[in-house]
C-alpha cells in the first residue's frame, strides 16, 4: 500500500521552500543568459506597427528549447508544493479595497456615457477623419486604446467593459427580451464571434483603412443592439457578444473585481481557481442552466467556455504567425502551388484552432487515463481551462505592450482633439531592451498558469498524488503553446502576404 502523500508534514514544507529557491535561481539565470546575449523579440501585433525586430543573437532552437524547458521544470517544482493549506491560502486570499454603492453607481453612469460618446466618435471619425491610420481617431482608439490598452487593463487591473459597453447602454433602454435565448447554444455563438472578429482584423483592411473600420463598427453596433432587443441584454452579452465575453474572460485574471457591491482585491489570476469539489458533470450543467440563468460566479462551465479560453490563446498565435516574415513566406509558398490566398488563411485559421482545441481535450482524456478517478475528461477540461487565460494574457502582453507604448502619444493626441487630426503625431521609437521583455511576459504567463493549474488540481482531487499527476498532460500542452509563442516573438515582423 502506498504511503499517503498528505502525511509528509514538515518535510513537505522544507521541499516547498527548497523548490521555490531553486526555481527562482533557475529562472533568473535563464533571464540573465538571454538578456546578456542581446535577444530582441519582435512585436507581432496586428495593427499599426510595421517595425521589424532584430535577429536573435543566440540560436533560435536553443532559445525556444530553453523556454520550454523552463516551463517544464517549473511544473516539476510546483509538484513539490504539496502543502494543501498553503495552496488554499494563496488562491483564497482576499482584501476589501473599499468603495461603495454610490461610487459604483456614479462611476458606472459616467463610464456608460463615455462609452457611447467614444463609439459615436469612432464611427463618425472613421468616415470623416483623415484616412491615415496613425492619425485617425477611429483606428488609434480601437486598436491602441481598445485592442491593446483596455485589454491589458482588463487582466492587469480589472474589467471595466461592462460599464463602458455602449451597446448595453443603448439596448438596455429599449424594449427587449422578446425571444428566450436557447440554452442549448451555450456560449458557442461568442466563440464564433471572437474568431470572426480576429478573422476580420487579420484579413481585411480595418487596421489601416478608417472607413472600413467605421463600417465594421457600425455593423457590429447594429447587431449588438438588435440582439439585445431580441433576447435581452443579460443573455446576449453573456452568451453571444464576443467583446463582452472577451473582456469578461480576461478580466477574471485581474486582481480587482466587484463582489457583493464592494471592490475586492485578490492575488493576480487566483480568481481563476473556481472548482467546486462536490460538483460533477451533471451538476455543472444544472448549475449553469437552472431557471434559464447562467451562473455568475463560475467562469468556465462547459466545453463552449473551454473553446473561448483556447480561442484567446490561438488568435494571438495566428496573428503572430501571419505577421512574421516566415509566416508570410509560408503562405506565399502554398499560394504559388495554385491555392487561393483566402483559402490558405481560412485553412490555417480554422485548422489551427481545431488543433489547439483538440490538443487540450486530448490532454484531459490522457489525464483521466493516468489516474484512478470518477471524474470525466469533460470535467477535467472544464476545470483546467481557466489556466489558459493566464497563458493568453502573457501572449497578449508580449504582442501588444511595445505596440501600446509606441502609440501612446498618438492615442493621447486623438483623445485630446477628437474632432481634428493631430498636427504633429508622434510614434515612439522604443529601445531594443523593451522587446526583450516579451520573453518575460510569455514565460511569466505560463509560470502563473501552471500555479493556477496546480491549485485547481488540489481542489479537484483529495489525493496529492492524483492532483500532481493530473496536471502533467495539461502542462505538456502548455509547453507546446510556449514553444510556439517564443518562436513567433523571436521572428521579424512583416506585412501579411496578399493582405497588405
Amino acid at each position: 500500500m502506498r504511503p499517503d502523500p498528505d502525511s509528509r508534514g514538515p518535510q513537505t514544507w522544507r521541499w516547498s521552500r527548497l523548490a521555490a529557491r531553486i526555481g527562482t535561481l533557475a529562472l533568473a539565470a535563464i533571464g540573465v543568459l538571454l538578456l546578456a546575449r542581446g535577444v530582441a523579440a519582435s512585436n507581432a501585433a496586428v495593427g499599426l506597427s510595421d517595425a521589424s525586430g532584430d535577429g536573435l543573437a543566440v540560436p533560435r532552437w536553443l532559445y525556444v528549447a530553453t523556454g520550454g524547458a523552463a516551463i517544464g521544470a517549473s511544473a516539476l517544482l510546483a509538484g513539490f508544493v504539496t502543502d494543501r493549506a498553503f495552496v488554499e491560502r494563496v488562491h483564497e486570499w482576499r482584501r476589501d479595497a473599499g468603495a461603495g454603492d454610490r461610487f459604483y453607481a456614479v462611476g458606472s453612469t459616467l463610464a456608460a456615457l463615455l462609452g457611447v460618446v467614444l463609439f459615436a466618435l469612432v464611427v463618425y471619425r472613421g468616415f470623416t477623419g483623415p484616412q491615415l491610420a496613425t492619425v485617425n481617431f477611429a483606428v488609434v482608439v480601437v486598436f491602441a486604446g481598445g485592442r491593446a490598452g483596455l485589454t491589458m487593463a482588463a487582466y492587469a487591473i480589472g474589467n471595466v467593459w461592462p460599464a463602458l459597453n455602449p451597446f448595453d447602454s443603448v439596448g438596455s433602454r429599449l424594449p427587449n427580451g422578446f425571444v428566450d435565448y436557447p440554452d442549448r447554444l451555450g456560449r458557442w455563438p461568442a466563440v464564433a464571434g471572437i474568431l470572426l472578429l480576429v478573422w476580420v482584423e487579420t484579413t481585411t483592411g480595418v487596421t489601416d483603412t478608417p472607413r472600413a473600420l467605421a463600417v465594421a463598427a457600425a455593423v457590429y453596433g447594429v447587431v449588438a443592439v438588435g440582439g439585445t432587443v431580441l433576447v435581452g441584454g443579460d443573455a446576449w452579452f453573456r452568451n453571444v457578444d464576443p467583446l463582452s465575453t472577451f473582456f469578461r474572460f480576461y478580466g477574471r485574471a485581474a486582481p480587482l473585481a466587484w463582489e457583493g457591491g464592494r471592490l475586492r482585491a485578490s492575488l493576480p489570476a487566483m480568481r481563476l481557481v473556481e472548482v467546486d469539489r462536490g460538483a460533477d458533470a451533471a451538476g455543472d450543467e444544472r448549475e449553469r442552466t437552472d431557471g434559464g440563468n447562467v451562473d455568475r460566479h463560475r467562469l468556465v462551465t462547459g466545453l463552449d467556455d473551454v473553446a473561448v479560453a483556447v480561442a484567446l490563446v490561438w488568435e494571438l498565435t495566428f496573428s503572430g504567425f501571419v505577421t512574421t516574415e516566415q509566416g508570410a513566406a509560408a503562405v506565399r509558398g502554398v499560394v504559388s502551388a495554385g491555392v487561393p490566398p483566402i483559402a490558405v488563411y481560412a485553412l490555417l485559421f480554422v485548422g489551427g484552432f481545431a488543433l489547439f482545441y483538440g490538443a487540450f481535450l486530448l490532454a484531459a482524456r490522457v489525464s483521466v487515463r493516468r489516474i484512478l478517478t470518477t471524474r470525466t475528461s469533460r470535467e477535467l477540461a472544464i476545470a483546467f481551462a481557466p489556466s489558459l487565460l493566464v497563458v493568453a494574457a502573457g501572449y497578449h502582453l508580449a504582442h501588444y505592450f511595445a505596440f501600446f507604448l509606441s502609440l501612446s502619444p498618438s492615442l493621447s493626441a486623438v483623445l485630446a482633439t477628437p474632432l481634428s487630426a493631430p498636427t504633429n503625431p508622434i510614434v515612439l521609437t522604443l529601445p531594443a531592451w523593451v522587446s526583450a521583455l516579451n520573453i518575460g511576459f510569455v514565460l511569466g504567463g505560463h509560470l502563473v498558469a501552471i500555479w493556477v493549474a496546480h491549485s485547481i488540481a488540489y481542489r479537484l482531487f483529495p489525493s496529492r498524488l492524483q492532483a500532481i499527476r493530473s496536471q502533467y498532460p495539461f502542462v505538456f500542452v502548455m509547453i507546446g503553446y510556449t514553444v510556439a509563442s517564443l518562436w513567433l516573438i523571436s521572428l521579424p515582423t512583416a506585412t501579411p502576404a496578399f493582405l497588405g
